[in-house]
Formats: C-alpha cells, sequence, structure tokens
C-alpha cells in the first residue's frame, strides 16, 4: 500500500468515527429532548399566605442567569463569552442581584433567566438562593432544559433554567403553559422551549392571575408573533372569566412609541417590535422608557451608554380592572445582568 492511499485510509476512518459519533450524539439528544406538555401543574414552595388588599407592587428581573453582568458578554449578540470566566463572577452576580430584591419590596417578583442545575452558571441554584432570600412563596417552570448543548466552542453543556416567581400572597394553584416553539428537530433537541408561568391568587370572588414570560429571542420573527398571538388569548380568556390580569417580563420585543434608543449596532440581535393594536379596548402596556432595561452584549459592558445599543424589551399589560398607579425601571447601570429590573404599581378594581 502507497503512503498515499494509507494517509486516505487513516482519513476515512476518522470521518467515519467522527460520523458515527455524530449519530450517537445525535440519537442522544433526541432521547433527552425535554417534551413538556401543553400544561403541567407547577409545585409552590412556602408557607406565607398574605391577602391581596388592592394594591399590588410586582417587579420583574430577567437576571441573565446571573452570568451576564457588566464584565460579561455573550456570543449569540456578538461577543465571545459561553459563560463567565469563573464561579466566583456567578455568584457576585448572584448577591448583587438578591441584594436589589432586598432593597426594593415588592408583593410579586417575576424572575426570568434563573438557573438551578447549568453548566453556565456553575450548576449553582440561583432559583432556590433567591427564593430562600426573599422568604417568599416561590414557583418554578423550565423554559430551558437541555441535557447537553453542543455548541459552540467551548461548548454550552448542560441547561437546566426557567422563570420564577416569587410573592407573598397564598397562591391557590400555578401551572407552566407551553408557547409554540419555532425550532424544528434537531435544533430542537437543545433549544429553548418557552413557556408562561401562572400564578392564581384568589380575590374577591375571583383571582389574580400572575403570568411570568420570557418570548422568544434567537429566532427569525416567527417564534415571537406565535407566542404574543397565544400569549394575548390566554390574557383575554382570563379576564373574560371576571379575573384580573398581571402579565410581565421579558417580551423580546420594544413596546409601541418607545424613543430615544437608536440603532448603533446594526450588525447583531436587534428585538421585534410589540404592535399597539394587540391590545383589545381598555387593556394597557405598563412601560417606563425613561431608562433602558436591556443592553446588547456585544461586549463588556463600559458604560458608554451613547456607544452601547439599548432597547425597552422589559415590562407588563394590564387588563383593564387593573389601574396603573406607576411603572419604573430600575437603573442598576447593568451591574449585575443584561437587564434592569422595573417595578409597577397597580390597584385592583
Amino acid at each position: 500500500m502507497t503512503r498515499a492511499k494509507r494517509v486516505l485510509r487513516v482519513i476515512g476512518i476518522i470521518l467515519a468515527v467522527v460520523a458515527v459519533l455524530f449519530v450517537i450524539l445525535l440519537v442522544f439528544l433526541t432521547v433527552a429532548e425535554y417534551r413538556p406538555q401543553p400544561v403541567e401543574e407547577v409545585a409552590v414552595t412556602g408557607t406565607s399566605g398574605a391577602p391581596i388588599d388592592g394594591h399590588v407592587r410586582v417587579l420583574t428581573f430577567n437576571i441573565g442567569y446571573a452570568g451576564l453582568g457588566k464584565d460579561q458578554d455573550f456570543f449569540m449578540d456578538g461577543g465571545g463569552m459561553v459563560r463567565p470566566d469563573s464561579k466566583a463572577d456567578v455568584e457576585k452576580n448572584l448577591s448583587g442581584i438578591g441584594s436589589t430584591l432586598a432593597g426594593h419590596p415588592a408583593d410579586v417578583v417575576f424572575i426570568q433567566e434563573a438557573d438551578v442545575g447549568s453548566h453556565r452558571s456553575y450548576y449553582l441554584d440561583e432559583a432556590g438562593y433567591l427564593a430562600d432570600l426573599t422568604g417568599k412563596n416561590a414557583a418554578f417552570a423550565y423554559n430551558y432544559k437541555a441535557a447537553f448543548v453542543p455548541y459552540p466552542i467551548p461548548m454550552i453543556g448542560k441547561v437546566e433554567g426557567g422563570l420564577l416567581t416569587l410573592t407573598d400572597y397564598g397562591v391557590e394553584s400555578a401551572s407552566r403553559v407551553a408557547l409554540p416553539v419555532p425550532f424544528k428537530w434537531p435544533v430542537s433537541t437543545c433549544n429553548l422551549k418557552r413557556c408562561l408561568l401562572v400564578c392564581r391568587v384568589p380575590y374577591g370572588g375571583h383571582e389574580l392571575v400572575l403570568v411570568n414570560l420570557h418570548l422568544e429571542a434567537y429566532d427569525g420573527g416567527e417564534g415571537k408573533t406565535a407566542q404574543t398571538n397565544m400569549l394575548m388569548d390566554f390574557l383575554t380568556e382570563e379576564y373574560e372569566k371576571g379575573n384580573y390580569v398581571i402579565a410581565g417580563g421579558d417580551f423580546n420585543q420594544t413596546f409601541p412609541d418607545i424613543g430615544g434608543y437608536p440603532v448603533v449596532d446594526a450588525e447583531n440581535w436587534m428585538p421585534g417590535v410589540l404592535s399597539a393594536d394587540m391590545l383589545p379596548g381598555g387593556w394597557q402596556f405598563a412601560v417606563d422608557a425613561s431608562s433602558p432595561t436591556c443592553r446588547l452584549l456585544s461586549g463588556p459592558y463600559t458604560g458608554n451608554r451613547e456607544q452601547t445599543q439599548l432597547y425597552v424589551i422589559d415590562g407588563f399589560i394590564l387588563s383593564p380592572n387593573v389601574a396603573l398607579n406607576s411603572v419604573h425601571t430600575l437603573d442598576l447601570d447593568f451591574e449585575y445582568a443584561d437587564h434592569n429590573p422595573v417595578m409597577l404599581d397597580v390597584e385592583l378594581q
């Protein structure tokens, strides 16, 4: 056998081994894929049973799994990082997030991107930490559960994270409501499975329906549209039952008529845009545009806002029987996460 033939044979063997390993990985991911039911009951921990007096304060905060503070960036946004450099970085961010919650009391807290066992956050139970810290009742629903995410290099690895709702109110029931998934096999095997985390609190013979949400980010737009449509169908159906509805979180879409945040980075991720026409009569968005709620993660945050792509994508939707007193973005200057929290103050009518 000539040297050229031996080289070709070795290359052929290597390619065959790579192909077999790829097939094994694909089979593993397919078998292990998270396949939630359309609606699943969610356990509620805690013993608090504070009654609703009609005045409700809600804080929403996408904490970016405590891995996207001012010193971090993200590869999907044009940055280079897959996870923070150390566990200490995550712990520092998480401690700051906890201090923020302690310093801004609310009856209800909507948290997005709370990890419970992920390689990207060094396997810290962030949801458990925040529940213990606040002492509130807690409900958690997965929206990202993958045994292994095989990209980029270095790889994301195992991910277990999702939505966390904390409240002083006695929650009668909680559920995970699945949203449409825009990704097809095999991408779906290791991608997010978005949902609504719905908590129901008895009030005035009806229910206060608290909806924690985090809509699609890295899709072509069809996912955001389908999820937004389903969200509104769900919310209006609850209101028609006589319930009070507060939905809040990270919409990954800017709100109507928001100005002051020009495009300074057209190369990387841009959010969708919510339509003012999507709300039925009497419904309203509750959003504060005086400060940005999110920054692009194309690099660590320098503090120079004129050179940073900023967005307003976090806020609330209120049913007609929920009167808005105030909504205010807590401008933390992206110290602990790529989002700023938003505080809502309302009256149930």
